[in-house]
Parts: C-alpha cells; structure tokens; sequence
C-alpha cells in the first residue's frame, strides 16, 4: 500500500509554497513589468537563475548557507529559530527558492500584459496606488495570478533534488512523493512507483488543461 503520510505531508508542501509564492511573487513580478531601474535585469536574472541551475546545485549551496557553520544558519541559530536543513520548514524555503521563475514569469506577463492605461484612469478618479493595485490591477491579471499557482504548486509536487538536498529522506518529516518514488525504484516495488507517479502526472494533466482552458476561455471572451 501507499504511504498516505507521504501523500499528505507533499500536499501540504505544495500549498504552503504556493502560498509563499504568491506572498512573494506578486509584488516582484509587478515591479519587475513596471520599472526602469537599470538593475532590473539584474534583479530578473537573479530571480529566474533557479531556473537554469541543477537542484542540486541549488540545494547544495542552500545547504551550506543554512547550515550551522553558514551565514544565515548562525543568525537563525542567534535568534533561536534553529536549524533549516533536514526540517519541513527548510525543504519548504528551498521548494519556494526554486518554483519562484516559475510564478514570476506568468504574473509578470500578466501585468504587462495589462499595460499602464487602467492605472491611468484609476489614478484620474485619484484612487491611491494600493486600491489601483488591489481593485484594478489584481482583477485584471488573475489569469496570471491563476497560472502562476497552478506552475508553483505542480512544480513543487515534483520537487526531488532540492527536497533531498535539504531535507534529506526523513519519514512523515521530509519525505515527499517524489523521493518515495525514488526509494520504490530503488527497492524494486515497480507497481508502488507506479501508483504515485501516474498520480502526479495525472493530476498535473488534469491540472495544466483546466489552467490552458480558463485562459483561453478568459482570452476569447
């Protein structure tokens, strides 16, 4: 039989970081279609670099920046939050570290998408910057907003390198579906790997074809 413990503690991964994506996502994918800084293409570059690296990679140097002899793990430490690495909250920093080119991309496009003329009007009926925002802007890139959870929360299902790089292979803590796949295979329980391998390619389908056909939908309105 399945480990449903591992079904439910990925699940609860997948929403926590889509969660902190958004939280995160939103704000830098609108300054990033809004303004001309010159080190926009810095800042761009450096949010879509988990993009192109090997999880690994990333894991690795998350790993050792986390860790207790790492910079940042010595201030957690100092403030008495503990350790990251080899903890649920440490694989969910690392997942949301990782599927955030993933969520920027599709929000970015979304405000630029909506151009500056809604804003314009808002602002000529002198709402403030932060109602345009949340009543003009936001409503008009939920396609986007909608594309970005449906990215984050898939990628993150699929999560491995990163996941084991950080957490490890830790039970009813760390393990997630794609390192459980992982330990199948490597025990030859084909029919187990099966199971939660066709699970996630099924509800990823299923999920990308409702995301294409409400945005198709919404663009041919």
């Amino acid at each position: 039989m399945v480990d449903w413990l591992v079904v439910t503690t990925t699940l609860k991964l997948a929403l926590l970081v889509t969660f902190a994506l958004l939280l995160v996502g939103v704000p830098i994918s609108w300054w990033l279609s809004v303004t001309k800084r010159p080190f926009r293409g810095a800042v761009e570059a450096l949010c879509s670099l988990p993009m192109v690296l090997p999880p690994t990679v990333l894991g690795f140097y998350l790993l050792i920046l986390l860790g207790p002899n790492g910079s940042v793990g010595q201030a957690l430490n100092y403030v008495g939050i503990g350790q990251l690495p080899f903890s649920f909250s440490g694989i969910a920093l690392a997942c949301t570290i990782h599927s955030l080119p993933f969520v920027i991309q599709p929000l970015k496009n979304a405000f630029v998408a909506i151009g500056r003329q809604p804003m314009e009007v808002a602002a000529t009926l002198r709402a403030a910057p932060l109602d345009t925002f949340f009543h003009v802007t936001l409503p008009l890139a939920w396609p986007g907003v909608f594309s970005a959870a449906i990215m984050g929360f898939c990628h993150t299902l699929g999560e491995f390198g990163v996941v084991l790089m950080i957490g490890g292979n830790i039970p009813g803590k760390t393990r997630v579906m794609s390192v459980e796949i992982y330990n199948y295979v490597e025990a030859l329980e084909f029919g187990k790997a099966h199971i939660l391998a066709g699970g996630l390619v099924t509800f990823s389908f299923a999920s990308l074809l409702i995301m294409y056909w409400m945005n198709n939908r919404y663009r041919f309105s």
